[in-house]
């Protein structure tokens, strides 16, 4: 079966920074996207960042404006989220996604998903 399990969530302040990580098990997603969408209270889910499998392509939300790093660790089936200059704004469940398509493209929605870590982010 196929897990993903996202950890390094937590409470910082404005500002500060967090290392967001997504362990998946029970398959490989070497050859696929992998990436992060987040959900903050009373709004949709948003797409934040999206990595191809060879790591040669990065998609990141406009909203990230440089402060966000999407990167993956193929043999150790992990994908991570580095987030610096976090604001109160980014306060969200993030999500951990991986394409099972093949065809992902930016605006696409991933097949599989983690239960997501809560990010919080005080003023």
């Amino acid at each position: 079966q196929v897990q993903l399990v996202e950890s390094g969530g937590g409470l910082v302040q404005a500002g500060g920074s967090l290392r967001l990580s997504c362990a998946a098990s029970g398959r490989t997603f070497s050859r696929n996207v992998m990436g992060w969408f987040r959900q903050a209270p009373g709004k949709e889910r948003e797409f934040v960042a999206a990595i191809t499998w060879n790591s040669d392509r990065l998609y990141l939300a406009d909203f990230v404006e440089g402060r966000f790093t999407i990167s993956r660790d193929n043999p150790k089936n992990t994908v991570h989220l580095q987030m610096n200059k976090l604001k109160p704004e980014d306060t969200a469940v993030y999500y951990c996604g991986a394409d099972t398509s093949g065809v992902w493209s930016i605006g696409s929605d991933f097949g599989s998903w983690g239960q997501g870590t809560q990010v919080t982010v005080s003023s």
